[in-house]
């Protein structure tokens, strides 16, 4: 990952360039590039984890859906037993029903599964022991094995049916997973970026703060001394107190406001916050503009191709399309081939002799045919398919509507990075002048020819200024942040490697 270094060269008419201090002097400092703080960002922080786990449940639920076709085998035993009694005669004396019991034992055994083309098979074995008392017969042992039955759906469930339907289903939810991991380091990555930048602009507002401070208290004295010697009213001097306390509220606001930037921008960046809590972070780059030179068709071009956002609602779009297709194939009525064979065994003694008959296939037994079936009025499968069509239209519209929202928030951030850039000179001239301002009226309140007030006056919008002049380098590079974002270029701008694993 490689990050472009810009530096901040803060012009304030001072006797040199103005350095931001750390919130608490007595702090641990952790100075830090931006860089840095992307790559902390990356390895620790807690949302893009979470979103990391998504494409893990998908990739399950996508192997799980498989599971469909795995084949099932069944067995099972049993025992039945009837009786009944005799005794019963007819008008002349005769029976006409004797006493009987009947004893049944089974064993089942079968293999089946599904095919991906909805094709069903299954293959089974079924033994039977019978013995009838009083034995009218001697014990019989029988058994019938269904060697293979199949059947082949040829209209409904044909091209497409409920495993198949889940399964890509689920290859979809993975790709849009996937994607939302993308759009997520995005979304961290620019909110560092801003934070940092705002995290320079709250050091170096302390700093303007600072001097504002000393500003108003050299009034103050200055006004002190001449109200000793009789050249100024007392009330003059109270007005000069009056701002230096106002500056030093000002002072503790800008500080506290460091102190908040600094949490926002730690609360990014790791997944351990107590550690860091005590720790005061120093930011080390410079913000240079650099003439901005922005294509609005490029910039276009790389919204509606790299936003992760408009790739998942394509993909959406595109379960939709899947979804439609089940929903159509279940209009049609089932028609279904079905075919079996296998050899039927009968055996005095044991299941060896059963097994050993059925293995001679001297009794064979098939079957096949067609099942056709017609629904009647068929509203389930009629309205689920006018549901599907709808939420497919829907879909498309979500798309259209994303798209044109894309489009205009790009043409949206083109402009207000350009305005920005634009505005670092006029705060600057303002600045400038403002400096100039403040100086020729101290000279002329030294000659008598002005009031403290004035200077009072004039102290605050120089202050204003600077403060102004911070603000607009941090909103362009915060606005150039916006618009990578808004491009869908964060990741390639910052050579990130997301691995979605």
């Amino acid at each position: 990952m490689r990050l472009t270094k810009f530096s901040l060269i803060l012009l304030l008419g001072l006797t040199g360039t103005l350095q931001a201090q750390p919130a608490n002097t007595n702090a641990n400092v952790r100075p830090l590039s931006l860089e840095e703080c992307i790559k902390m960002a990356l390895e620790r922080n807690l949302e893009i984890r979470i979103e990391q786990h998504n494409p893990q449940i998908s990739w399950f639920a996508l192997e799980g859906s498989y599971g469909a076709y795995d084949p099932t085998f069944r067995s099972s035993g049993a025992q039945s037993f009837s009786s009944r009694e005799g005794g019963r005669v007819d008008d002349q004396g005769r029976p006409i029903l004797s006493s009987d019991q009947t004893k049944i034992e089974s064993i089942n055994a079968d293999l089946a599964g599904v095919l991906p083309t909805g094709f069903t098979y299954e293959l089974g074995l079924d033994l039977s022991h019978t013995r009838n008392t009083p034995s009218i017969s001697p014990d019989t042992w029988s058994g019938s094995a269904a060697a293979l039955t199949l059947r082949q759906p040829l209209l409904k469930n044909f091209w497409i049916d409920q495993p198949r339907l889940n399964i890509k289903l689920n290859k979809s939810n993975l790709k849009i997973s996937e994607q939302g991991v993308y759009f997520k380091v995005m979304d961290v990555v620019s909110r560092v970026e801003a934070a940092y930048y705002e995290l320079i602009f709250a050091h170096t507002n302390v700093t303007v703060q600072v001097k504002a401070v000393e500003l108003a208290n050299q009034l103050v004295f200055e006004n002190k001394q001449k109200v000793k010697i009789g050249t100024m009213a007392i009330l003059d001097e109270k007005q000069a107190e009056s701002q230096a306390a106002v500056a030093q509220a000002d002072l503790l606001a800008a500080r506290n406001q460091l102190a908040v930037q600094e949490s926002t921008l730690k609360n990014l960046l790791t997944d351990d916050y107590a550690n860091w809590q005590s720790v005061s972070l120093a930011p080390t780059e410079l913000l240079l503009p650099v003439p901005p030179t922005f294509n609005l068709m490029d910039s276009w071009q790389k919204g509606m191709t790299m936003r992760p956002d408009l790739i998942q609602q394509r993909l959406d779009l595109e379960k939709r399309d899947i979804v439609l297709k089940y929903s159509h194939n279940q209009l049609f009525p089932a028609l279904d081939l079905f075919g079996s064979y296998g050899h039927n065994g009968l055996d005095k003694v044991s299941y060896e002799g059963v097994l050993s008959d059925l293995g001679q296939g001297n009794n064979p037994k098939y079957s096949y045919g067609a099942v056709f079936t017609v629904p009647l009025g068929n509203r389930i499968a009629r309205n689920n398919y006018k549901s599907s069509k709808a939420a497919k239209q829907q879909s498309l519209d979500l798309l259209k509507k994303l798209e044109q929202d894309v489009l205009v928030a790009i043409d949206d951030a083109i402009k207000v990075a350009r305005t920005g850039y634009e505005r670092i000179e006029a705060t600057r001239q303002a600045r400038e002048f403002a400096e100039a301002a403040l100086e020729a009226e101290k000279k002329k309140l030294d000659a008598g020819k002005s009031t403290p007030f004035v200077v009072l006056v004039l102290q605050r919008d120089l202050t204003t200024r600077r403060s102004e002049e911070i603000r607009a380098r941090v909103d362009y590079f915060k606005a150039l942040s916006d618009l990578s974002f808004k491009e869908g270029t964060t990741i390639e701008k910052n050579r990130i490697d997301v691995e979605v694993k």
